[in-house]
């Protein structure tokens, strides 16, 4: 057996695991034959190309191993809208308006159930680790539960159900719009103020699986004067910080009317933006805006498969990637869940926009999908099958109805522009296998799953 590329020390606890796979992504290329070891502690010790037959003892992989994916922007009751919202026209705003009869449904033990519904779905799709923008924090009305982060720690536990990391972005959501107290839905999710958000957020505590980072929800729902208190409570703690940036015209319109200036702006102003920041959407941005964001290394978060469900718009993705912003991807409102949608989604909007092909190569839509969302979720070890990495990984068939065929020279070409979160097969997080053959390990049925939790919220 060849020598592997690179070694690490063995970790305490026993032998390392070995997974072999007979093609895996190994950023920039894809390799074959590869025996992947995994220590007790869920760290990638060793990769070794060309290494032959799976050894025995080894866990076989199907197809192109890849890195386990990163869900950046999850609303996890946004699921509970698929379908029910696609009938009939109208806007953002009037989708939002269902919206927020969904949320005010939601309680801590629907919400558990939900979410750990709705996670499984990810980790059948090969997502890994999920960034929860979560703003639902109390009861409707506003009245607080006995533990005031009784929602946040509901989606905590959900995602250690379905065997994935989390960052949870607890989110500060003030008010309606600019000098608008909050409406009768929106008052479950404040605070109050800034202070009082920071006051309940810095009660949640990091778990293994589970990280802690903040988010500003938006320009029109935080204060201008209480924005600098969410991001410095985030840069305190070196932790991520994520917003709603553009998503819609007419909120840079009502921020020029109230400020004067962008929301882009407003957010450089009061010491918002960051390489630790990811700016979600940033659909609708002056030149002014991609030279701040770009300057500041601000993550762009793009959310493709929402933003044209909520017809929102085609940002500048591409623009803002050649000024220097990492560009990470979310499913947010869940139309679908399917991270290679996500992928080609950036590359097919720049072809309709510019009727010009080959703006993004397999390679780098990977790398926003895996490394680089990682990374705005707080999770910079992982994304990567590389030694020192945390062992979370994926794989995707190769010889399915979408995928059969291919060359395995183009299989991340393929893995990308062809293939689904359907030809999922394995997904292995810190070592552990979570999903086997298609199926999720702890939760088998997750359609019926999906199915109870949703039928808890209809209204």
């Amino acid at each position: 057996m060849p020598e592997p590329r690179s070694a690490a020390a063995r970790g305490e606890g026993g032998p390392d695991r070995l997974f072999w796979a007979p093609h895996a992504w190994t950023d920039p290329v894809v390799e074959s034959d590869v025996l992947i070891a995994v220590s007790a502690e869920g760290r990638i010790t060793a990769v070794t190309p060309d290494s032959g037959p799976a050894p025995a003892g080894a866990t076989v992989l199907t197809g192109l191993a890849l890195p386990g994916m990163a869900n950046a922007h999850s609303h996890a009751f946004h699921r509970a809208l698929r379908g029910s919202v696609q009938v009939g026209s109208g806007t953002f705003w009037t989708w939002r308006d269902v919206m927020y009869r969904v949320a005010d449904a939601l309680d801590p033990d629907r919400y558990l159930a939900l979410a750990t519904a709705v996670y499984t779905e990810m980790a059948l799709a090969g997502i890994t680790a999920v960034g929860e923008f979560h703003y639902v924090h109390h009861a409707p009305g506003g009245a607080r539960y006995n533990d005031p982060n009784a929602m946040g720690e509901a989606l905590i536990e959900a995602a250690a159900r379905a065997g994935i990391r989390i960052t949870l972005l607890d989110t500060c959501y003030l008010a309606a719009g600019f000098g608008e107290a909050p409406n009768r839905h929106q008052l479950r999710f404040s605070d109050g103020d800034a202070d009082a958000w920071a006051a309940r957020a810095g009660a949640l505590k990091p778990r293994e699986h589970a990280r802690i980072g903040a988010a500003v929800h938006s320009v029109r729902a935080v204060p201008a004067e209480q924005l600098g208190t969410v991001a410095d409570w985030a840069r305190e703690r070196r932790a991520p910080l994520h917003v709603h940036l553009s998503e819609q015209t007419a909120e840079n319109e009502a921020c020029l009317a109230a400020h004067g200036i962008s929301p882009t702006q407003l957010l450089a102003r009061h010491g918002v933006l960051g390489p630790r920041t990811s700016a979600v959407h940033a659909t609708h941005l002056t030149d002014t805006d991609i030279g701040l964001l770009a300057d500041s290394s601000t993550v762009i978060c793009m959310c493709p498969t929402t933003e044209r469900d909520l017809a929102d718009g085609i940002g500048p993705a591409r623009r803002l990637s050649q000024a220097g912003c990492p560009i990470s991807l979310g499913s947010d409102s869940h139309a679908v869940i399917d991270p290679f949608e996500e992928a080609r989604a950036l590359e097919l909007n720049e072809r309709l926009a510019t009727q010009r092909r080959g703006h993004w190569t397999a390679a780098a839509l990977l790398r926003a999908a895996t490394e680089d969302g990682h990374a705005s979720l707080g999770w910079s070890e992982a994304g990567r099958i590389a030694v020192g990495a945390l062992a979370d990984f994926c794989t995707v068939a190769l010889d399915t109805p979408r995928t059969a065929g291919t060359e395995p020279r183009f299989a991340a070409e393929t893995a990308v522009f062809a293939a689904g979160g359907a030809d999922v097969r394995e997904v292995v997080v810190g070592g552990r296998t979570v999903v086997r053959d298609g199926v999720h390990q702890a939760l088998p049925d997750t359609g019926r799953a999906l199915t109870e939790a949703m039928a808890q919220l209809r209204v």
